[in-house]
């Protein structure tokens, strides 16, 4: 697929919702303070905080139901995958595991779309190698460890990495330079 060209979009979200049953609570829409989007340099769990480096992803957390109450993912909440793809990488964050998805789109430049899924607790069955299908669960939000004011949330980005790339040198720096948005 060409760069310049439109991805597909991806079910991601609507798959989000069903497979945790939001509808039934009326979702209505996603809340992101300063700090959740791509590319911001606030903290959001944190009024004084400002990080080192802008976020290199979206961080989906909060959501507002249909009379206007705010709620809030927990550890429980299922991640499904974003589109069709094989799990070519799993690794420690500091809230959890980060799963690396390869999806066989490709851009100009001969690289291909990977989707990162951070903070997360993999569902049995889900390792490097597996083949998964658009919307297929392989997570859930991995619980908060270790005191802080940082609530569960799922961290997502996106990166194009070169054919030749080796899936074991996979982890959030390696995919920085090479970030998609």
């Amino acid at each position: 697929m060409k760069q310049g060209c439109i991805i597909r979009k991806s079910r991601f979200h609507e798959s989000l919702i069903e497979h945790n049953n939001l509808n039934k609570s009326g979702f209505k829409e996603w809340i992101f303070y300063p700090g959740m989007l791509f590319n911001n340099l606030h903290t959001w769990w944190t009024d004084r905080g400002i990080r080192h480096k802008p976020h290199e992803g979206i961080d989906l957390c909060f959501y507002r139901d249909e009379n206007g109450q705010v709620h809030n993912l927990s550890k429980e909440t299922h991640i499904p995958v974003m589109y069709n793809g094989e799990v070519v990488h799993i690794g420690n964050d500091f809230l959890g595991k980060s799963l690396y998805v390869n999806h066989n789109i490709y851009n100009d430049n001969g690289n291909k779309l990977y989707t990162i899924y951070g903070h997360a607790s993999p569902y049995y069955g889900i390792d490097v190698g597996k083949i998964l299908n658009e919307g297929d669960v392989i997570a859930t939000i991995a619980p908060i460890r270790r005191k802080t004011k940082i609530l569960p949330h799922l961290h997502i980005s996106t990166a194009w990495l070169p054919e030749s790339f080796l899936y074991e040198k996979l982890d959030w720096e390696t995919a920085l330079l090479h970030k998609a948005g």
